[in-house]
């Protein structure tokens, strides 16, 4: 097959005068680079498209691809990881991961919590504070956690962001607010221990690769998964596997983690957040249906390196469950 790659390049955006908070969810050249390499190994045809905007060009031009490895993220607005996909559901092209409902969804970490609420999956107490106004009308206990309610790679997530006190929450939603130009959530405070589980397929064909843990070492922010925890987690945090045959209650997390990846919809890989309250129950925290690929840094294929999967079987086990939504003539001539 002809795979064309859609992404965004965090080079690209610094060199236009961004900065690196704000691209802090953009890939880097290796990443691009070892998901080619991964497709080439498999006996595809790869081009590399870009962002939207590049896409959207090529698309005009009248050049079509037999599937688009995507990743790309967007830069503006709650809908922004949906852009790629709905250009190329426009064009009837088909994608990997998630279509952009899901996508649109699972960004929005409020209405996601609403939605798996509904479905019965646990997940802690909430608010959305849209104005200033809205705080005052906060009746959850604390200890809460406030968060930005449609960024990635922990933005805006700090050790500021438990807050024990009215006037702590005031002060943090207001700044957010004032930051991040979008809707603040409050839940909360979960003590326990926090996991991310990989999963990959789609629907009843979906299943765990593996869990790890995540262990924040002492001269770490201290109790949050933090920005600067996540930025420089190779000094500050460190990721243990677990299984489920070895600890039960590892075992539930990847159950809750299954029945929320099912319930949303999502498609062909991605990671489910994890984490306990202080009985020691798992809640689910948050999805990400679009997940980082760097072959050693992103968490998916370092939880592929736990269990002995490899970078180009886990492009492969991606692109499997993605084909299987080609035309039925295209499948039946595609070979993954």
């Amino acid at each position: 097959m002809l795979i064309g790659l859609t992404y965004d390049l965090r080079n690209e955006y610094l060199a236009s005068g961004f900065g690196e908070e704000e691209t802090a969810e953009f890939d880097r050249p290796e990443t691009i680079a070892a998901i080619e390499a991964a497709l080439q190994e498999l006996g595809h045809r790869t081009e590399r498209i870009g962002n939207a905007k590049q896409l959207l060009k090529r698309l005009a031009r009248g050049r079509r691809w037999d599937l688009v490895f995507n990743i790309a993220e967007g830069l503006h607005g709650i809908s922004r990881e949906a852009q790629v996909p709905t250009l190329l559901d426009l064009y009837d092209i088909p994608y990997t991961f998630s279509d952009p409902l899901v996508l649109c969804l699972a960004l929005h970490k409020g209405l996601t919590k609403v939605l798996l609420r509904a479905a019965g999956i646990p997940t802690p107490a909430f608010a959305i504070v849209e104005q200033a106004e809205d705080i005052r009308q906060i009746k959850l206990p604390f200890p809460l956690f406030v968060k930005p309610v449609a960024e990635g790679t922990s933005k805006g997530i700090s050790a500021a962001s438990k807050v024990t006190d009215r006037r702590s929450l005031s002060a943090i939603c207001r700044s957010q607010l004032q930051r991040f130009h979008q809707p603040v959530l409050v839940e909360c405070f979960l003590p326990g221990r926090e996991f991310t589980v990989g999963i990959t397929g789609t629907g009843r064909e979906a299943e765990v690769l593996g869990t790890m843990e995540i262990l924040l070492l002492p001269q770490a922010e201290a109790e949050v998964y933090s920005y600067h925890n996540k930025e420089n987690y190779k000094e500050l945090v460190r990721y243990r596997r677990v299984r489920p045959e070895e600890e039960p209650l590892i075992g539930r997390v990847e159950e809750i983690a299954l029945q929320a990846w099912r319930a949303l919809g999502c498609r062909d890989g991605g990671r489910v957040d994890i984490r306990c309250d202080a009985l020691g129950e798992p809640n689910f925290m948050e999805l990400n249906p679009l997940p980082g690929l760097h072959p050693e840094n992103s968490d998916l294929p370092i939880i592929c390196g736990f269990v002995g999967i490899s970078y180009v079987e886990l492009i492969e086990r991606v692109l499997r469950s993605a084909c299987k939504r080609l035309p039925a003539k295209a499948s039946a001539t595609a070979t993954v």
